[in-house]
């Protein structure tokens, strides 16, 4: 019987909160607040900064990753060039960065060397559409009239006769 005893006043509960438990907590809480929250909220700030401080002129990068010049700065809105010509309408809240001048992106890698290029490629690429058309002997001549056979084509596919 003592051994009952003996395990049931092992298995009851201590009486009072241990305090090592509430330190180990509270570690986690600051440490928490002070390596994800506090960074998330500068981050925050800085953007608002950024955001409100854009002048026309400035290159800057969009949310969506766009690469842009401000035209113009009105009230919650700008209007940037995203390329020669083409203006759109954002948020001011979509500029994610204002790009400094030794960071402008580099030109299209995709653009052809020279414009001289470019336009021998296009006149080649019209001669061989050229030689296609010529070497095709077939002509349709949609002003003649259906032959016999095509009339009894269609009757037979329809059931009916062409008008």
């Amino acid at each position: 019987m003592q051994g009952i005893y003996a395990l049931a006043a092992a298995a009851a509960p201590k009486k009072g909160f241990p305090s090592s438990e509430l330190i180990i907590i509270l570690l986690v809480v600051v440490a928490f607040y002070f390596l994800m929250i506090r960074p998330q909220q500068r981050r925050k700030q800085q953007a608002a900064q950024k955001q409100s401080n854009v002048a026309p002129g400035a290159t800057v990068r969009t949310t969506a990753g766009m690469y842009a010049t401000v035209v113009e700065v009105d009230g919650d809105d700008v209007i940037l060039e995203v390329a020669p010509g083409v203006e759109v309408r954002y948020m001011k809240r979509a500029i994610m960065e204002v790009v400094s001048s030794g960071e402008e992106p580099v030109e299209d890698i995709y653009e052809t060397a020279d414009d001289e290029t470019a336009d021998d490629e296009t006149a080649a690429d019209e001669e061989i559409a050229d030689e296609e058309i010529a070497d095709d002997e077939t002509v349709v001549d949609e002003t003649a009239e259906p032959s016999d056979a095509e009339e009894t084509a269609y009757e037979q596919a329809t059931g009916s006769k062409k008008d």
